[in-house]
This record gives structure tokens, C-alpha cells and sequence, in this order.
């Protein structure tokens, strides 16, 4: 018996790749694309569900291969209906997902990183730093964990599915094995994940925005704003001082947008830190010229961060100045907070399940 290390694990692979994989175990290349349907489009985990193979042929993948080493080890519902999913990997790293359900669409936060090297100053994944990149297998393996854990494995999703890397890490510093990711949930032969339905955000890596804005095929763009200026930027957000708000700015002029896309710019809502009607104005002038969005987003407190959430009436007086200078914005709905699942808390903490 092969040894569970040595095993090739497949989900994440191309089709190409699992063809390869095919023909070095002798069998021929549309038993190929039988494994690879059954494992991006159908959500198979298992090689005894899937019985268009024949029973010799699943024996031997079992031999060689696994789909995923990727494993639920906790699940929190919060009262919203919103999931927090802990995931433990093959080397008991730990990462976060959540599930936001919607009654037209559901939404999937996931990680592209153990941590966070950034060591943004209003988040809590920053506190823990970076403990190593994911590969492509467990970036996806949290779309389709969490896709069979709340429909079933194999049984067809009701509606839409947004998936957001908005979850622990910078997605932009794990670059190839994120845009690997990215390709098998948007091919149409797999996962077929719309490309709207896709949005990638980052705090400001601005080599490999451009980079992004060279691939064929890409993700939607979310830039983590947060700040006006380089002074406050630079406090929360380290990286600014390698990339500051002018380079940045500039890099999101030049990306290729769609006929009705818009670049979204989140903005946590810091009370008496970045909220003020100055601010907004500010924010305004920052992203003239930029086909643009903000989402505006109520921070989300953590005992080991050092700032409190702008009151709703201050989020709306701020919302009003952007509208009436013609910036589309959005007060986005905080989720999960009573089991530390929303924007900025995900840190893999152990707890008792819900």
C-alpha cells in the first residue's frame, strides 16, 4: 500500500493534470474526465461514490491517490444563520471559512494562507502572522467541504454560490497557487463558478495587482482600503509603506474592467479614526477617475484590537457625503459576529462547538 504522504492528492488539478495522472496508471483519458466531473462538478470526496468507475479503477486511485486531505473539525452557527467552519490540513495547520446564506445566493469567505504576514492593526488574523501559503487542493477544499457539509455531497446547489477570498491571509502573496485555484472554480467544466461570482480582495500588493490584470482569466478585484491618506494608512495597514496610497491608486486606474464591473474598495469603519466627514471627502477626491465602489463595513471588535466600530448614524452621515458626490457605497451587514466569523476575526481559535 502506498503511503498516505506519497499519495497524489487530485482535487485542485487541472484536467490536463488529472489526465497525466490517468495515463501513468494505464487508463485511458475520458476516465479522466469521469474523476475530474465527479470531483469539481458533482463535489465527490470519496472514490466509492463515485460508481461510473469501475470498482478495479477505485481501488487503484485509492492505492495512489486521494481526493483531499482537507478536514471539518468544528462547525459554530451563529444566530444569523451564518456558519464559521474550522478546517484542520495535512500537517494540522488550521484555517477558517464561513458560509453566509442568502435566499438568492450564497456566499463562501475562504483562505488563501495559515495566518497573515501583514499584521494589519483592526484585524485579528494579523495577530497570529503567516504560518505558511495554502496549495491549490485546500484553497478549493474549503468551497466544496463546506458546499457538502450544508447541501450534501453530490446534490446540486439551489442557487448562485459567491466565493470571496476575504479569509485568513493575502491572497496576492500566494499568488500561483491562488490563480490555480481560481481557474478550476471557474472552469465550466468543473465547478463553473461565474466570474462575477468570484472576488479576490487585497490589501495593496501592487506588482501582482498588475500581474492580475494580465490573466486571460481573473477574478473580480476588492482592494482593502480603510484609510485617505498614507499617514493613517501606514498605521493600519504596514504594507503601505512598501506600496503607498499613490502607487496604489495608480495600479487600480490601469485595471481592465468589464462594461458594468467597478473595482470595490472596503472600508472598515473605524470610530474616531477614519470616519469623519473630512475622511469621506477625502475618500471621494482618492478615488476619482476609478470606475469604483465602496463597501462600507463596520469593524468588528476583537479583545486584542485596539479600536470600536463607527456608530450606525456616523456609517450613514458618511455613506450620505459619498452618495452625494455621485461614489456608489454600500453599508455592508455585519455576519457572525456572535462566533467570531465576520470580517477581520478570523483567527482559528479553538472552542467548543455551538
Amino acid at each position: 500500500m502506498t503511503d498516505v504522504a506519497e499519495k497524489t492528492v487530485l482535487l485542485g488539478l487541472t484536467l490536463d493534470e488529472v489526465t497525466n495522472f490517468m495515463v501513468s496508471l494505464s487508463e485511458k483519458p475520458y476516465r479522466a474526465r469521469q474523476l475530474y466531473d465527479a470531483m469539481a462538478r458533482r463535489r465527490i470526496t470519496s472514490f466509492d461514490s463515485m460508481t461510473e468507475l469501475p470498482k478495479t479503477l477505485r481501488r487503484i486511485l485509492e492505492e495512489y491517490s486521494i481526493v483531499s486531505r482537507t478536514q471539518i473539525q468544528n462547525v459554530f452557527l451563529s444566530s444569523d444563520g451564518t456558519r464559521r467552519f474550522l478546517m484542520t490540513l495535512n500537517d494540522g495547520s488550521e484555517v477558517e471559512s464561513v458560509f453566509m446564506p442568502e435566499e438568492r445566493r450564497d456566499t463562501i469567505c475562504i483562505s488563501s494562507q495559515v495566518g497573515c504576514p501583514l499584521a494589519c492593526t483592526f484585524c485579528m488574523t494579523g495577530v497570529l502572522g503567516l504560518k505558511r501559503n495554502l496549495n491549490a487542493c485546500e484553497i478549493v477544499s474549503q468551497v466544496i467541504l463546506v458546499l457538502n457539509q450544508v447541501y450534501g455531497e453530490g446534490v446540486e446547489v439551489p442557487h448562485r454560490t459567491n466565493i470571496v477570498m476575504m479569509g485568513m491571509g493575502e491572497p496576492l502573496l500566494n499568488y500561483d497557487q491562488v490563480m490555480k485555484a481560481v481557474r478550476f472554480l471557474l472552469d465550466p467544466k468543473g465547478m463553473a463558478i461565474v466570474s462575477r461570482g468570484l472576488t479576490l480582495s487585497t490589501a495593496g500588493i501592487v506588482p501582482r495587482i498588475y500581474d492580475l490584470a494580465r490573466e486571460e482569466i481573473r477574478p473580480r478585484l476588492a482592494i482593502s482600503l480603510t484609510a485617505t491618506n498614507d499617514e493613517l494608512r501606514n498605521q493600519l495597514f504596514p504594507i503601505n509603506r512598501k506600496y503607498p496610497l499613490a502607487e496604489l491608486m495608480k495600479a487600480c486606474r490601469s485595471y481592465p474592467l468589464g462594461e458594468r464591473e467597478r473595482l470595490t474598495f472596503e472600508y472598515v469603519m473605524l470610530d474616531g479614526i477614519n470616519d469623519s466627514d473630512a475622511n469621506a471627502r477625502e475618500l471621494v477626491r482618492l478615488l476619482s477617475g476609478i470606475r469604483a465602489k465602496v463597501n462600507l463595513i463596520p469593524h468588528n471588535p476583537a479583545p486584542e484590537l485596539p479600536y470600536a466600530s463607527s456608530p450606525m448614524d456616523r456609517i450613514r452621515g458618511f455613506q450620505r457625503i459619498l452618495t452625494e458626490r455621485g461614489l456608489p457605497s454600500f453599508i455592508r451587514r455585519p455576519r457572525g459576529q456572535d462566533i467570531s466569523a465576520a470580517c477581520g476575526q478570523l483567527a482559528a481559535r479553538h472552542q467548543a462547538s455551538s
